[in-house]
């Protein structure tokens, strides 16, 4: 017996004023049943129950990336995507699902994740997609990655300013980061606001939202890069989560 994911269009509609095609509702239920099957091996998430599934990494991924509940508009042309340590590919893959015409880099420092997700790509027929091994201090240094992508998204491992060092030196000057958070607090603003300050951004907002089935609290803040970042940000591996900014 196949777990089925709710097909909750009218919650999709309401929230973010879109809604999944017939091939992207299948697409997210064949995800849903690799993750489960990955499981097995890999612990890749917490999360399997199918309403549960579809609320914390399906809803929470796209909500990310529709500020005030409208899809962020350069998505549908060509946007240049990187999700910085995706994990179990979220919120990466319902990105590249829900807009297939940007192109996305998958970044893990986990081999066996990476293989995990490239198994997914190819399964749900996703191609504008990369993926990477590596850590985001690493690769912010290097001349291939630095500057490259207009939409960073990490779904917040660690301090605000820690996803700001990570984030802020791979986008193009008007790049947008997008930090996914659980609870926020006032003085984690006032801490964000110096590390941007030294990385060439600006928080452009924070959002506080209640999810469509829990009611629980979620946050996204939203940066701005609008200054080149310094050549000596992103720090060495392991600096900016032991020192934050």
């Amino acid at each position: 017996m196949t777990n089925l994911l709710p097909e909750i269009t009218e919650i999709w509609h309401q929230t973010l004023n879109w809604q999944p095609t017939v091939q992207q509702q299948a697409q997210f239920q064949r995800l849903y049943e690799l993750i489960l099957e990955g499981n097995r091996q890999l612990n890749l998430t917490r999360i399997t129950d199918p309403q549960e599934f579809w609320e914390k990494h399906l809803w929470d991924s796209l909500r990310g990336i529709a500020p005030q509940g409208q899809f962020i508009p350069s998505l549908t042309d060509g946007t240049s995507v990187i999700d910085i340590g995706t994990g179990a590919g979220f919120p990466g893959v319902p990105v590249i699902i829900t807009a297939p015409n940007c192109t996305i880099t998958l970044m893990d420092s986990t081999r066996k994740k990476i293989t995990f997700i490239e198994k997914i790509l190819t399964e749900l027929a996703l191609t504008n997609t990369k993926t990477l091994v590596d850590r985001a201090e690493q690769i912010g240094q290097h001349p291939q990655y630095r500057q490259s992508y207009d939409i960073a998204l990490i779904r917040a491992v660690g301090v605000a300013s820690v996803c700001a060092e990570y984030t802020l030196p791979l986008l193009k000057l008007g790049g947008l980061a997008v930090i996914y958070r659980g609870n926020w607090a006032e003085d984690e603003t006032i801490a964000l606001q110096n590390a941007v300050n030294q990385l060439g951004g600006v928080i452009e907002s924070i959002e506080k939202f209640t999810t469509p089935l829990s009611h629980s609290i979620r946050h996204c803040v939203y940066l701005r890069k609008v200054a080149a970042t310094p050549v000596e940000f992103p720090r060495a591996t392991g600096i900016p989560a032991q020192k934050p900014l």
